[in-house]
């Protein structure tokens, strides 16, 4: 059997819907999913608590997972798919789509793991290249004559003796955003807990597979002059560094206190939400940090923000909760340095994260409108820090039968300039904030997050 480093593999598997119920389905992509194309994979990791023998994990978890998993994609076939590009289509008449022939698989592997559970599963500093070996590899790219195929999902349960099981998730972006791995996760723990799909069709929602959303022509543009060459080779995660990772967590009277912050310097802010200061707070935090480190830069040079501002209740007409895919609009806001880092620089970030969000939300002539200017300020240069994750979609409800998650980690914050935010284990009303960064940062920003939480509520 394969091992590395504290990770012996105890089985692949390939995992198909049932036999003669997707047959050849092909899903197009629209232009949310399009921006997506050539971004590093998403990588999630799910602990559960499970004192239980490997031989129990062996003989019951494992077929019953497989057995679920195939139930599940019977419903949700893109995940079974493979992503086909053709990188030579100069004139795009041959548009990207997930498709699906009868036998396409998810690549499953169970392993056992000799790492720490309760190390893996608390809020400290750990080291990020223990995570790695628990989620898996997206698959290789095939080249054919005129096309590429690229796996889109794969997936890694990892048993720790006597302790706890991990899940861990890969999926290309261009499957779908928070919202469609939310759904698919809530659908296959259901149809687990359940042992059939009864129940999630009659209390689950099914996603609506319907693309209903064209390509604007700027982004066909767009995709002409893109380097799909990266396409072959999605990025992995890295291995030993002296990158940490750890979890904050944002109480609700921080972030009251942190709202209050906000209103009592500003008092006629139309936009203040508990998401826009949580987001300014984390930013201003990562800035100072920065500088605390000695990463200086010019008092006039710029720093970035990036989140993603989901579209589907905002489109006209609204899509359904369940729409399948990407749709989201790119919310830039820009800063100098000196304001972010000085001694108002949090209030000020909340103030322009929440203006931005409003202006792009409240278009009069819909949030479309300004679709073919949207990537224009990535051009700007300025480091660029983003968010990823949302707290309106509550991972920690992902139950398959042994209790909510111990812990919840998105681990493709790794891969630089990103910081994560979802609703927290203990109260879905507190934010669990995980950040990635070298040792020293992390101890900075470690100091410079609770001293100013304590002013925050002082």
């Amino acid at each position: 059997m394969d091992a590395t480093p504290n990770l012996t593999v105890l089985e692949r598997s390939r995992i198909s819907p049932p036999p003669a119920t997707i047959g050849h389905r092909s899903l197009p992509l629209t232009f949310f999913d399009i921006t997506w194309l050539l971004s590093p994979p998403s990588h999630h990791l799910f602990f559960y608590h499970f004192p239980h023998s490997k031989s129990h994990f062996m003989e019951t978890i494992v077929p019953n997972l497989k057995h679920s998993l195939s139930i599940t994609l019977q419903h949700y076939f893109p995940f079974a798919s493979n992503l086909v590009v053709f990188p030579n289509d100069s004139t795009f008449t041959k548009k990207p789509v997930i498709r699906h022939v009868e036998g396409d698989s998810v690549a499953v592997t169970f392993a056992e793991s000799t790492l720490d559970f309760s190390d893996l599963t608390g809020n400290h500093p750990r080291k990020c290249e223990n995570f790695y070996p628990l989620v898996p590899e997206l698959g290789s790219a095939v080249k054919e004559s005129d096309y590429v195929t690229l796996p889109v999902f794969s997936v890694q349960v990892t048993y720790f003796p006597n302790s706890g099981i991990s899940i861990g998730t890969t999926n290309h972006h261009s499957l779908g955003d928070a919202s469609t791995r939310f759904y698919f996760l809530k659908a296959w723990s259901l149809v687990y807990e359940s042992g059939g799909d009864e129940s999630f069709l009659a209390n689950g929602s099914p996603p609506i597979l319907d693309r209903l959303v064209d390509i604007p022509k700027v982004f066909e543009d767009r995709l002409k002059q893109t380097n799909l060459e990266k396409f072959y080779q999605p990025p992995s995660l890295g291995g030993p560094s002296d990158r940490v990772r750890a979890t904050f967590v944002l109480a609700r009277t921080h972030i009251n206190g942190l709202k209050k912050q906000v209103l009592t310097q500003l008092p006629s802010l139309e936009y203040v939400s508990s998401f826009t200061v949580t987001c300014g707070y984390i930013w201003s935090c990562i800035v100072k940090s920065l500088v605390k480190v000695g990463e200086k830069k010019g008092e006039d040079e710029l720093e970035q923000f990036i989140l993603a501002v989901g579209c589907r209740p905002r489109l006209d007409p609204p899509l359904p909760a369940t729409y399948f895919g990407n749709c989201s609009a790119p919310c830039i806001v820009t800063i100098k340095n000196v304001v972010l880092s000085g001694e108002n620089g949090f209030v000020i970030a909340a103030k322009m994260i929440g203006e931005g969000i409003s202006k792009l939300v409240k278009n009069k002539e819909g949030i479309l409108k300004d679709v073919e200017r949207w990537h224009d300020g990535f051009k700007i240069p300025a480091r660029k820090i983003g968010v990823t994750g949302t707290p309106k979609f509550d991972f920690y409800d992902i139950d398959f039968g042994w209790g909510k998650p111990t812990k919840y980690e998105v681990v493709s914050i790794d891969n630089g300039g990103l910081f994560s935010i979802s609703a927290s284990k203990e109260s879905a009303q507190d934010f669990e904030i995980g950040v990635s960064f070298p040792s020293m940062q992390m101890e900075a920003f470690a100091k410079i997050f609770s001293d100013g939480l304590e002013n925050a509520i002082a």
